[in-house]
């Protein structure tokens, strides 16, 4: 991705070398944050034991390596191509898009959603309309999930972004309530849309910046890879051996990557109904 010279976020917050505080909140918040836990597939119970800790964190200045230095400018400048390219999409449909904080932690970090740790991965928090990402988890992406490249990172901001749009169009709170009226397996296949529209937002949001010449050749394999690489069925079979399919709540690495694309493919709102989609 051509990034390097180019305008970068003015909303960025930064908490780097800050820890976490005193849990707060629960509620819907909490539980949005459990359920957006997207990029690990881990067990739900290591994310309750982040939102547990209490961290009396120091605030001193936290100095960064060069390579963090880079990383911070690269997903600045991400959030930046997001912020214009969604506020014009919002602006054809009549709508004004309101630009969501993207908050850089080590370690833990305090949010409306309560406290976490950077074991849950990159994540959106709907009660305070920002994006929280360890910047580690660029390491994670390319070791662990086997997705290198920046386009890989990108997909990842790309997709907590796709929350953000999902809260602002009333998503969230239509799908949400459903959890305490569903029995934990038809709620995950709500979940499961949900997230595959992120996915779909997240395509939509890389076809124009295609448009805008910065995609670069092999960009957009690197995002399928990613997206692929976080698919419920593939984590599970490296964490378990086998997949249990009514516990996925984001869908298999391959209706990911088909989400994404087709968002791609698109490049607008229209197209991206995946809870009337009949063919996930």
């Amino acid at each position: 991705m051509k990034w390097r010279g180019r305008r970068e976020s003015a909303n960025v917050e930064d908490r780097r070398g800050r820890g976490g505080g005193t849990l707060i909140g629960g509620g819907i918040g909490g539980l949005i944050l459990i359920l957006v836990f997207a990029f690990l597939g881990g067990d739900p119970a290591d994310l309750m034991n982040g939102l547990q800790t209490t961290d009396d964190a120091n605030t001193g200045t936290y100095e960064e390596t060069e390579k963090e230095k880079e990383l911070s400018r690269f997903v600045s400048v991400v959030l930046a191509d997001t912020e214009d390219v969604w506020s014009e999409i919002f602006r054809q449909q009549g709508l004004v898009y309101k630009e969501p904080t993207l908050v850089l932690y080590t370690n833990s970090v305090q949010s409306a959603c309560g406290t976490s740790s950077a074991s849950v991965g990159p994540f959106y928090c709907p009660g305070d309309q920002k994006l929280y990402i360890d910047l580690s988890f660029y390491d994670e992406l390319q070791q662990r999930f086997h997705a290198p490249g920046d386009f890989a990172m990108a997909y990842v901001i790309a997709h907590e972004v796709g929350h953000h749009v999902q809260t602002l169009l009333g998503t969230s709170d239509k799908i949400m309530p459903l959890r305490q009226q569903l029995s934990e397996e038809e709620f995950n296949k709500y979940l499961v849309r949900f997230e595959l529209q992120a996915d779909y937002l997240a395509g939509v949001w890389a076809r124009h910046a295609e448009g805008k010449g910065v995609l670069e050749e092999g960009d957009l394999d690197e995002a399928l890879n990613a997206a692929s690489a976080v698919g419920d069925d593939t984590l599970q079979k490296q964490a378990r051996g086998y997949v249990v399919p009514e516990s996925f709540t984001h869908g298999t690495s391959e209706q990911r990557k088909r989400w994404f694309n087709k968002g791609f493919q698109s490049g607008s709102l229209t197209g991206g109904d995946t809870f009337n989609a009949r063919d996930l």
